[in-house]
């Protein structure tokens, strides 16, 4: 909601917008809305790691086979290389310590929702640069995706313990996350999406894991184990691939080329 009252211009989007366009934002506010209501009953589910793997690790998937079918752009081999390795690279450092470790069921239902939250990832994603990148303002459209989802998702909150909230600590971490995980990351996003097709952009938050487990190691004196360093190592080297400057890329393999549009 903070995203949509700091944009002025959102109050005016829907407005701006063409028919099909106000449809897009309706269908990217209900992916927004469906990827809380999806991962964190994941995570209660399969945990942190198997979750967080699972959504993130099938969102670049999602949204490259999405961008083929809605003709926003064609996977290339070099993308397609690339996120393989970004997904075997994440899936290695945040399982590292349960491969090494004794193994545990992981609830299906569990997995069935972390992939749920990653389509609606990468739903949103596309819906969000295909409007920005006919025109509209980024913050605008971030704006109007994530109020319309805080609007549909906000009954949850009679049927959930909100108690935590009433705590200094509760509160601290509520402020956080809508201030830094939610308003700051989404505002970065969106602007990011105005060069960026969707499928490369969802790629690039793979990059995620890897922050975390750096800050672990260098803030909270954690200890990873060898396959987490190994997989670390090989989701760099599939976000260099995908990050390579355009004129580093062979003719014809930009992740970037885009369908010819139709004549309208």
């Amino acid at each position: 909601m903070l995203l949509f009252l700091s944009s002025r211009r959102a109050r005016s989007l829907p407005i701006a917008c063409t028919r099909p366009e106000r449809w897009l934002l309706v269908v990217g506010a209900l992916a927004v809305a469906a990827y809380p209501v999806t991962f964190y009953p994941a995570v209660a589910r399969t945990g942190v790691a198997v979750a967080t793997v699972v959504a993130l690790g099938s969102a670049p998937v999602f949204a490259g086979l999405l961008s083929w079918l809605t003709r926003q752009a064609r996977p290339t081999a070099r993308w397609s290389g690339a996120t393989v390795a970004a997904v075997l690279g994440c899936t290695l450092l945040v399982l590292g310590p349960r491969l090494t470790g004794h193994a545990t069921p992981i609830a299906s239902a569990g997995v069935v929702l972390a992939v749920c939250a990653g389509l609606s990832y990468a739903a949103y994603s596309l819906i969000g640069g295909r409007l920005i990148a006919c025109g509209h303002p980024s913050e605008a459209v971030m704006g109007v995706l994530f109020g319309a989802a805080g609007l549909l998702v906000l009954p949850l909150v009679s049927v959930t313990d909100m108690r935590w909230l009433a705590t200094t600590r509760g509160a601290a971490v509520a402020l956080y996350l809508a201030l830094v995980t939610v308003y700051l990351a989404y505002r970065l996003f969106g602007h990011g999406l105005r060069r960026t097709p969707a499928s490369v952009a969802t790629s690039l938050t793979l990059a995620e894991p890897a922050v975390a487990a750096v800050l672990g190691v260098a803030v909270l004196d954690e200890r990873l184990p060898a396959a987490s360093w190994s997989g670390m190592i090989v989701l760099a080297l599939g976000l260099l691939l995908l990050t390579m400057p355009a004129g580093a890329r062979r003719q014809g393999d930009d992740p970037t080329r885009t369908y010819p549009t139709a004549p309208q």
